[in-house]
């Protein structure tokens, strides 16, 4: 989830996997999945570190399983996910 601003200076955080394209049209235009269009107030660039931002945190949250006593990367220890959390 990103936070954007309406034209209308209106705050609105929007799920980033329902966006499919932004556009500089003068104004940064949002065109999301099923059609709906959002003009917002950020530009391109802007939209686009936030979205990295937001996807590289939640990868970090995936990569590190905590066991109770020390991290395991996923990438790295493809039984990482599977380990029952500690009782």
């Amino acid at each position: 989830m990103i936070r954007l601003t309406r034209l209308n200076n209106q705050a609105f955080i929007i799920n980033s996997d329902l966006i499919k394209f932004v556009e500089q049209s003068p104004d940064t235009l949002l065109t999301l999945i099923n059609g709906e269009k959002i003009v917002v107030r950020e530009t391109v660039e802007q939209v686009l570190e936030r979205l990295i931002a937001f996807r590289r945190s939640v990868l970090q949250g995936l990569a590190m399983a905590w066991d109770g006593s020390a991290a395991h990367n996923l990438f790295t220890d493809p039984d990482a996910g599977k380990r029952e959390p500690p009782k």
